[in-house]
């Protein structure tokens, strides 16, 4: 691996189905800023399974990843996926979060410090969203900011629960129940609690201020981090433009190129069950009330 100048991150945090790949997209066309997609997810399906990067291209075949391969690690090989995968099975787990000291720490948060480095811009966004990988990256010393993002966590249960194809290759993506995204919704923000607690730079966003008024939460976003955001052309009311991108993982918006309408999404107050509703309240209060959320009617 080799080294290169330190680069700012900014780590988007939270639960999956939360408006982190929107965010993503979004900060991604701010000046000096490149948005990397799921980095977490890079070595396993960018590397070895070959999926698409967001600019449409194989992940070998894009021209953005195989110059950033070349300059962090010489090229992309397995041996290289294979090592940051079994350090993330040593070192990246939730359970670690309250202790995350290990021997193997240095040697995984080099991996992503070099490759943040090799993306070639003064700021990168990395929407991996997992807790744990931040955790790893700020007791390594990586210069990170995390932007905690939140989302009613009924509406958040209603999308886990839906059955959506991967464009990738068709299958459909991972579901899980109202009760159990609750409790990953409560871990993943907790932790993230922690962080900000033990020092960590945190600014929290919610994604239903982002899509009522995405000019003045990114201005205020912006300006907390420190990017230079006077004005934000790509954003005219609930509408914004987006450009080609090269997120490595993701969700299926990181595909998409041109306009987009900002509309809030509460399809959840109608295909949420009652019981649900009850079930994903009691599970993940009082997080939830703390971040602004009512309790069920």
């Amino acid at each position: 691996m080799t080294d290169h100048p330190p680069t700012r991150v900014i780590y988007l945090g939270g639960l999956g189905r939360s408006g982190t790949t929107l965010l993503e997209r979004l900060l991604g066309e701010l000046p000096g800023v490149v948005a990397l997609g799921e980095v977490v997810h890079l070595w396993e399906r960018g590397v070895l399974a070959q999926e698409l990067c967001g600019c449409g291209a194989a992940f070998p075949a894009c021209a953005f990843w195989r110059a950033v391969g070349e300059r962090a690690f010489g090229g992309w090989t397995t041996s290289v996926a294979g090592r940051v995968l079994t350090l993330r099975r040593r070192v990246d787990r939730t359970r670690r979060i309250p202790r995350i000291a290990h021997p193997d720490l240095a040697e995984y948060a080099r991996a992503y410090r070099t490759l943040y480095a090799a993306a070639g811009a003064p700021v990168v966004v990395d929407s991996s969203k997992h807790a744990s990988l931040a955790c790893c990256l700020v007791a390594a010393g990586v210069n990170v900011s995390i932007v905690h993002v939140v989302r009613d966590p009924r509406a958040v249960a209603h999308s886990w629960g839906r059955s959506v194809e991967r464009p990738e290759d068709g299958r459909p993506m991972t579901r899980w129940s109202p009760a159990r995204t609750a409790v990953h919704w409560t871990a993943q923000n907790a932790a993230i609690e922690l962080l900000a607690a033990r020092g960590a730079r945190v600014i929290r966003v919610r994604y239903e201020d982002l899509v009522a008024a995405p000019v003045a939460t990114l201005t205020r976003l912006a300006r907390g981090l420190g990017l230079a955001a006077a004005e934000l052309p790509f954003v005219d009311g609930s509408t914004a433009w987006l450009g080609p991108s090269h997120t490595a993982s993701g969700n299926p918006m990181r595909f998409h190129v041109g306009r987009v309408e900002l509309r809030r999404d509460d399809a959840w107050m109608s295909g949420l069950a009652g019981r649900d509703r009850r079930a994903v309240d009691a599970l993940t209060w009082p997080l939830r009330a703390r971040y602004g959320y009512r309790s069920a009617a």
